[in-house]
């Protein structure tokens, strides 16, 4: 008799499932160490964004405004100190809602993956380069205009898809079904990630929170923590991965990313900083660094001048 040679069967898929909001200031303070992550990762998994909602409708208004933002701007000061992250030279107002910023972000998914990184980028970069978060349809539409490869008709229109809101809502319902691990966290992080009470005495994951699964298991990285936990729990779930990525020269990750921070730059490239051409916008909390034709499609940010090191 003879027999079929064995044919060796390709490795599960590992998924990540990132929690995040446009508008968390943890999320955007993450960003660097996400970044890095998915340079490691390219081509070895499936990234899936869940919108968790961090300022729903329910939410009660703020009977004092102004005062509520002074809270609020002190808030992000304190997590820019702990993540070096830009924080705006002033904000505007807090968030009403993170529902049109969301099912944008959505719908861009739909224009491919770099469409989507660029527009939920440019939709953080609102609250925390700007001070103006885009927490209207108009400003959020207005916050992705500009970006490579967009078809903005497109965009408005997929935002307003009954099925886009039906996903959104659908992420907001799986926000709030975090993994048991996640209730409680005893960790030294600034923001160890515990799962948040609702009002309707449910949790939902911290933002942001990092699920990553392997058919039926899991591991969960919530908060804000290093590179290295990450590294961790993928290498429990999937042995000889994340890859170390090659830091990329300055001006190609320029090109490819658009816009970096300082943590970001300082993570991601390699060389003489900043490139010829690259054009400054300063923050309260350092500089944020554009690619010049990401500087002429957007009027409303300010360059602070030509690069310098």
């Amino acid at each position: 008799m003879t027999r079929a040679p064995l044919v060796a069967q390709p490795p599960a898929v590992l998924e990540v499932v990132e929690y995040t909001d446009p508008l968390c200031p943890w999320a955007w303070g993450s960003e660097p160490t996400f970044r890095k992550l998915r340079a490691s990762l390219t081509g070895e998994v499936r990234w899936r964004r869940v919108y968790a909602i961090l300022f729903d409708h329910d939410d009660d208004p703020a009977p004092d405004p102004a005062a509520e933002t002074a809270w609020y701007t002190r808030y992000v000061t304190e997590i820019s100190a702990h993540t070096l992250a830009p924080r705006p030279l002033v904000l505007k107002r807090v968030a009403a809602s993170s529902w049109p910023s969301s099912l944008v972000a959505k719908a861009a998914e739909f224009q491919g993956p770099d469409v989507a990184e660029r527009v939920l980028r440019r939709l953080r970069e609102s609250v925390f380069v700007r001070g103006e978060p885009a927490d209207t349809t108009a400003l959020a539409l207005s916050a992705a205009r500009g970006v490579p490869g967009l078809d903005p008709r497109r965009l408005a229109a997929d935002a307003a898809r009954a099925d886009v809101l039906e996903r959104v809502r659908a992420d907001r319902a799986e926000a709030r079904r975090p993994v048991p691990e996640v209730l409680s966290v005893r960790d030294e992080s600034p923001h160890p990630g515990a799962a948040k009470e609702t009002l309707d005495g449910g949790h939902r994951y911290a933002l942001p929170t990092l699920v990553f699964r392997v058919g039926a298991t899991h591991r969960v990285v919530p908060g804000w923590r290093p590179f290295e936990a990450y590294v961790a729990a993928v290498q429990e779930l999937r042995p000889g991965l994340p890859k170390p990525a090659e830091p990329q020269s300055p001006a190609r990750a320029l090109e490819r990313h658009r816009s970096l921070t300082e943590p970001e730059r300082q993570v991601l490239t390699e060389g003489a900083w900043p490139p010829p051409h690259a054009v400054r916008v300063d923050t309260a909390s350092g500089p944020v660094w554009l690619h010049p034709d990401e500087a002429a499609a957007r009027p409303e940010v300010t360059p602070s001048g030509p690069a310098s090191p």
